[in-house]
């Protein structure tokens, strides 16, 4: 039976596209991280009900660094202020907002030695959590690749070909998941 090389550059080009959103998905999360300087990032993830929508603070105000240290959110809607204030308490990302009644501050107090080794400490439980992924995403594929090689749609040296491009591409992932945990290990433990 003659290979089918669709269905393997397929295979192949699907867990490369995973690879890739799995590091993009790590480095995204990281940018998420506090590191003790006012980052706008840290509000991604938290969502305003905006007249029944959930919605990023993003797209509801006005989100401005002043000072390096305070983040100042500036809603079009000052209706919005007590729902942005309470979806903030409500994260979980460790900082109270004060509400002056025309704009919310988030002021990023500095970080000491000991919460920055604490959050060193979450950076790499994530990047190790962003490799397991890429390895799941290898196994998956690896897979696929086996099943026709026992159906004998392809050859053991053809198969042998794909297997060492897979593990090309999951390293070139790693490497980056490593390189972006290192840039924010560095990031952290600067003072």
């Amino acid at each position: 039976m003659a290979l089918d090389v669709e269905k393997v550059e397929m295979i192949i080009m699907e867990a490369e596209e995973k690879l890739e959103k799995s590091a993009e998905v790590y480095k995204g999360d990281l940018l998420q991280v506090r590191a003790g300087r006012a980052n706008p990032h840290v509000l991604d993830k938290i969502r305003v009900d905006y007249y029944g929508t959930p919605s990023p603070i993003g797209q509801v105000g006005n989100v401005a660094v002043q000072d390096g240290q305070c983040l100042v959110i500036s809603p079009w809607d000052k209706s919005l202020l007590k729902e942005i204030e309470k979806a903030i308490q409500l994260s979980e990302i460790g900082i109270n907002p004060t509400n002056d009644g025309n704009v919310i501050r988030l002021v990023f107090p500095t970080l000491t030695e000991e919460r920055r080794k604490d959050i060193v400490k979450q950076v790499k439980k994530m990047s190790e959590d962003a490799k397991v992924a890429v390895r799941n995403v290898r196994r998956d594929c690896l897979d696929s690749l086996k099943k026709m090689n026992k159906a004998k749609e392809m050859t053991d040296d053809e198969y042998a070909g794909y297997e060492a491009d897979i593990e090309k591409s999951v390293a070139k992932a790693i490497d980056a998941i490593e390189k972006a945990t290192a840039d924010k290990e560095k990031e952290l433990l600067t003072v």
